[in-house]
């Protein structure tokens, strides 16, 4: 199948290009930096040829253009504004998201597949989240950018389109182009310590995720809507893991809720003025201290995936920040010796 891919130069786009190959489709990447895009796919294996198709994700005609020479979309291109770094988010996540979802439909991909994200269910309302769960009302420009391609996509699939849906939790492994949430979190876990308080997270491994949307390449099922929680992990239990794969000990300080928020709120006001090096904010502490388990078997058996060990994931993404230069080879201890610089 002649898939065409947005955000192939990010995190989850890279992973998803070598998923697509593995599995014998045919991906078009629509980018805006060749060069780039090719650097990031190498450090995922894929050093064959890809036809590009370069263009911006908020130009709708350059969007039409790649979206004509194809079956399918995955739509990965997204700006992640959690921890306070984001670009252009109406543009891309909004702008973007009706140019390639609603082109697409129009034009007769199918399937068109969006990647959403669990963020949209949180703050939670009950103690697992489904692809049925109500969506949330983000208070930040992020959320509100999310929510609204969200709802676009679901007036698609109301329509009777041919939209699916995919909802990853916090999602990590080897090779983030520029690190951000969850990866970033892992690097100021070891370094800075790690909060422990309410909530979790749960642990997405990227190659896990890429399998997923490579697997959502069937057309004629109409509209689908699949969770991915990963691995469910308190902060005690994910600072436990940590431990376990570097057999360091990890600096732990305990700290309520409330307390966490009123810090990120006084980081959020000191990165106005300077910059800061930590991914707490407020937005990312809501995530923090309300999240809870996502009930994703039905997405993993209707697709027949299965998700690797957590320890796999932390390991691989650990050796990768070290690699990387993100994390001193003392912060990963016995994974400093399978580190090449």
């Amino acid at each position: 199948m002649r898939v065409l891919v947005t955000g192939a130069s990010g995190f989850v786009g890279s992973h998803a290009v070598a998923a697509l190959l593995a599995d014998g489709h045919e991906p078009l990447l629509l980018i805006r930096n060749p060069e780039r895009t090719r650097e990031v796919l190498a450090g995922v294996g894929v050093t064959e040829p890809v036809p590009l198709h370069r263009a911006d994700i908020r130009d709708t005609a350059a969007v039409r253009d790649g979206l004509e020479q194809c079956d399918a979309v995955i739509h990965a291109a997204a700006e992640i504004g959690v921890i306070g770094r984001a670009g252009d988010l109406a543009g891309t996540n909004v702008t973007g998201a009706k140019n390639v979802l609603g082109q697409a439909v129009e034009l007769g991909l199918d399937p068109v597949v969006h990647i959403s994200s669990i963020g949209v269910f949180v703050p939670p309302t009950g103690p697992v989240i489904t692809t049925e769960s109500p969506l949330s009302t983000p208070r930040n420009e992020y959320g509100r950018s999310k929510i609204s391609a969200e709802h676009y996509a679901r007036r698609l699939q109301e329509q009777g389109m041919p939209v699916t849906i995919v909802y990853p939790a916090a999602v990590a492994g080897p090779y983030q182009p520029s690190l951000d949430a969850l990866m970033d979190g892992l690097r100021a876990g070891l370094e800075q310590g790690w909060p422990i308080t309410a909530g979790g997270v749960g642990v997405v491994d990227v190659r896990d995720l890429a399998l997923v949307l490579a697997r959502c390449l069937e057309p004629g099922l109409g509209p689908r809507r699949f969770m991915l929680g990963g691995h469910y992990l308190t902060w005690a239990q994910l600072a436990d893991v940590c431990d376990e794969v570097t057999g360091n000990r990890c600096r732990r300080f305990r700290v309520h809720r409330s307390v966490l928020r009123g810090a990120a709120a006084v980081v959020d006001a000191m990165k106005l003025i300077k910059e800061i090096d930590y991914p707490l904010t407020r937005d990312a502490v809501e995530m923090m201290v309300t999240m809870v388990r996502a009930y994703d078997t039905p997405t993993l058996e209707a697709l027949g995936v299965g998700l690797r060990p957590v320890q796999e994931t932390v390991t691989d993404s650990l050796r990768w920040l070290a690699q990387e230069g993100h994390l001193g080879l003392d912060k990963v201890g016995r994974l400093a010796g399978s580190v090449t610089r």
